[in-house]
């Protein structure tokens, strides 16, 4: 399994703003593309985020950047052309414990 995961640095300003296009719009046409079987988007202290896509290996997610990550990115891009400080990491999962 890999992870295709994205932080966001919010603006107090666009909070409220970016986790309704993000529940409503963006993850929800990111899984659309069906390169990726879950998402988890997550906050921590006040207006920090992270959004992680579990895909099933990385010639998925490799497939996904190569054709659909940058209209999504686009259409991100209109939405919020400033406020929102971006940064992608590809995670490799090694290993996962699971309680019975």
């Amino acid at each position: 399994m890999v992870i295709y995961e994205v932080t966001a640095v919010v603006q107090a300003g666009v909070v409220e703003e970016y986790e309704k296009f993000m529940v409503e719009q963006h993850i929800p046409d990111l899984l659309a593309t069906e390169y990726f079987h879950a998402a988890y988007f997550t906050r921590s202290s006040g207006n920090h985020y992270r959004i992680q896509y579990q895909a099933h290996d990385q010639t998925t997610v490799d497939e996904y950047i190569k054709t659909k990550a940058e209209g999504l990115r686009q259409d991100f891009l209109a939405h919020f052309p400033e406020g929102v400080e971006l940064s992608r990491e590809i995670w490799k999962v090694l290993q996962v414990w699971e309680r019975d």
